[in-house]
This record gives structure tokens, sequence and C-alpha cells, in this order.
């Protein structure tokens, strides 16, 4: 995420100064805690999520809010911290706790950079809260600029955003960045396969499927949410990742199961784990049933579609979530903490990527010849439970930080790989 700032005239020069202290100040139904109210922020941008395919990182905008908030006032300053949802003469604190979290985990990469045009004086509190990292000088060349903002953003994200999502002008005056990138492995890898959905959007399609069986029955949970039941399957990888899969009743629209599920991760709504759920019990895409098996132990067999999404946001279309309106009103300026010359909002946009497939499976060519004994064979002789998760419809994903339960991006699958990718990759 990048915001982009410009010039503006002052109308007044008095810096408010909020006076609550940290502990117990809570803004907008917000808390003190900064995960909590990071998290809040995500939930409320995917309410907002129309039903297409989308990823999200709420916390990278919340992290630049939370300095913005720290440095705004007036009108500005109010709706900045309701939108982070801690008072703003903490929020650069906050921001800080977060980037430690972020910091925290091999499998994440966080980043942020502040430009600044040498005519912009900077106020030295503001940027000395400011974590170390990439500083940089707008020579007022926008062309030249922008290409070593692009190289900046391309670097952080290994090649994943190859742009800063703002555009560079002749006016830009100032433009801070933070840069998210998540990688993991899972634990226990997933199989390619195909999938051919029998009813639902994606019916008649050759689907590509990644298969898993696992003994560990209480990796998938059914939530009773506001929005009706979910089906919360949690796949869990290295450096402390989860990636939770979310699958809602098929009336549900997208941005209501994504809160939902964001809800439930901080224990908001009741939750039964599959392995205490009965024989014919059933949820969105979830069947508990007993089956004949050679083996004594339960399991649960997954199926979901591999998938690659990409989003682009202009967040001040979403005043509402990101406190993002008065502070874009270019007759007067509206953060003193960071200079003494008038600013104003120009942008504030984000890019995301989000791609689930088997991680770590490669192909391979196995050829046996197996025999068994001719006639009638006897059943299996133990009678199991299987719960069988399938993701055969749109539904929603979430990164998660293990230890802290930080969402790092949540989004929406609306299309999955078709069959021509499967063949690409065997």
């Amino acid at each position: 995420m990048s915001l982009s700032l410009h010039a503006g005239t002052w109308d007044d020069l008095a810096f408010r100064s909020a006076t609550s202290p940290w502990d117990g100040m809570v803004i907008n139904g917000g808390s003190h805690d900064p995960v909590t109210a990071a998290n809040a922020m995500t939930a409320r941008w995917a309410a907002n999520c129309s039903g297409e395919s989308v990823v999200l990182a709420g916390v990278g905008a919340w992290i630049l809010l939370a300095y913005l908030a720290s440095a705004a006032e007036g009108r500005g300053r109010t709706e900045l911290q309701e939108a982070v949802g801690m008072n703003a003469e903490v929020a650069s604190r906050g921001a800080q706790d977060v980037l430690t979290v972020l910091n925290g985990s091999p499998a994440i990469n966080s980043a942020l950079g502040l430009w600044t045009s040498r005519k912009l004086p900077l106020q030295p509190a503001w940027t000395a809260a400011l974590p170390g990292g990439a500083r940089g000088e707008l020579t007022g060349n926008p062309t030249e600029d922008q290409l070593r903002l692009d190289a900046w953003a391309s670097g952080q994200t290994g090649g994943l955003i190859p742009t800063m999502p703002v555009s560079l002008t002749e006016e830009t005056l100032l433009v801070l960045a933070g840069a998210l990138t998540v990688r993991t492995t899972w634990l226990r890898p997933f199989i390619d396969d195909v999938e051919l959905p029998r009813t639902g959007p994606w019916a008649g399609r050759e689907i590509h499927a990644l298969r898993r069986v696992t003994r560990i029955l209480d990796r998938a949970t059914v939530i009773d949410g506001p929005s009706g039941r979910l089906t919360m399957l949690r796949v869990m990888g290295t450096g402390g990742i989860d990636v939770r899969l979310v699958l809602g009743e098929e009336s549900r629209k997208a941005g209501e199961v994504l809160r939902a599920g964001i809800e439930a991760l901080s224990g908001r709504h009741p939750a039964v784990k599959a392995d205490a759920l009965p024989i014919g019990e059933s949820a969105p895409g979830m069947t508990v049933r007993s089956v004949r098996s050679y083996d004594p132990g339960d399991f649960l067999s997954v199926t979901v579609p591999r998938f690659t999404v990409a989003s682009s946001h202009d967040l001040l279309g979403l005043p509402a979530v990101f406190g993002l309106d008065a502070v874009t009103d270019r007759t007067r300026g509206h953060f003193p903490g960071i200079s003494t010359e008038p600013l104003a909002v120009s942008q504030a946009r984000q890019d995301a990527v989000a791609t689930f497939n088997a991680s770590g499976f490669e192909a391979a060519a196995v050829t046996a010849v197996g025999a068994i004994a001719a006639g009638i064979a006897p059943p299996p002789p133990h009678r199991v439970k299987n719960v069988d998760v399938e993701f055969s419809r749109p539904f929603g994903f979430l990164a998660v930080d293990r230890r802290s339960g930080l969402v790092l991006t949540a989004g929406w699958v609306a299309e999955p790989e078709d069959l021509a990718y499967l063949e690409d990759v065997l």
C-alpha cells in the first residue's frame, strides 16, 4: 500500500493532541491491542467484498494510517483514529508493535519507505517514530522518481508487485509506502488432481484441484456466525503461518463470510471442531459419515482448488473504512505532525496478489502392478468417521500469523484455476 501527499493551505495550525493514555483507550469499538485493531479494519474492509475474486492486506493499510493519524489534526485526525481503532496519540506506537509482530516471522517480509521532496521540511518527532528503512528524495521529475519507487516495490516483494500503486506527479511532495510479503510451505503438502463439480457455479468445469487426507480432524471447524454456518479449514505452514479457508452457506455474500471468518479467529462466534461432530452432521461443503476402512483411525479428506488472485484497490473509495475523507481536502493542510508545510492526501492505493498451490509437491512417476486374490473380498474390518470437506464453490481465505492471530491477507476466490493450468504443470 502507498500514500501520496501534496500541498494544501493551513486554515488552522493548531495541532490537537489526544490526552487519553494507551491502556484501555478504545475508539469507535476499537481496542488498545493493535493486533485486534488491525484485524478489525481488515474485517470491515473484507465486509465490502462484492463476490468477485479479490485479495487485500488490511494490516498493510492499518500501519500507514496509524502513522498518519499520529500526525493529523482536526476532523482528519478524528476520522483516522476512528478508522485505526486507537487513540491517535498512541497510534504510531501501535504501528511499531504490529511491525514487530511482522518482523518476528521468517515467513514474512515487511518494509516501510518514505520519499519526500527536498522542499518539504519534516518534523523530527514524526520521522523518529518511523522504523528504519528506505528514505529517499523526490527530485520533482515524475518519470525518474516513479522508476526508483517501482524498483523498491518490486525488490521488496520479490517481483510479485512490480510497480508502486500510486502514480507520481510534479505536485507529489511525500510518498509513504509499506510492503508485505508472506511465503510459507505447507507442513504437509497437497497432491495435484482434477475435480469436476456437479453442482454450483463451477459445475461442468475441469478444476485444478488439490487433495489431502489427514488423521487430524480438528483442522476443520464449523462456526455459527451471524451470517449462518461457516466451515473453516486450517492449513498450517512453515514460519508460523496458517491459511484459513472459509466456506459459507450459498445464500451468503462474500463480505459476510469473510467478516465472520475473521471474527471467528478471536473466538467471537461459537465453534465446534470436526473431531467432536457426530456422524450425520453437515455444514457448508462438509459431510460427516461412517465408512469402512482397513485402518482404524478417523480421517479428514480435503479438496480445494488451486488459485491465484490479484487485485488493485483505491482506498479513497471507502472513506468509512480508512478514514481518508477529510484529509483529501486540498483547501487546507491536515498533518502538522509531519511538516510545517500544509499537506493533504492525493492518492491511497494497494496492489495485492495471492497464490495457493501444492507448495513443495514435485511431480514424479511411479509404475506399479498390483494383484489381489480373485473372488469377492470381505469388507474392510473397521468402521471409522470420515469428515469430507470440499471447496467446490466460491470461498474465502485468510493468511494468519499463528502466534499473534494477526490477519496478514484476506480474499475471496470466485474463479479457481482450470485444468489447462494443471496440464502446463504436468
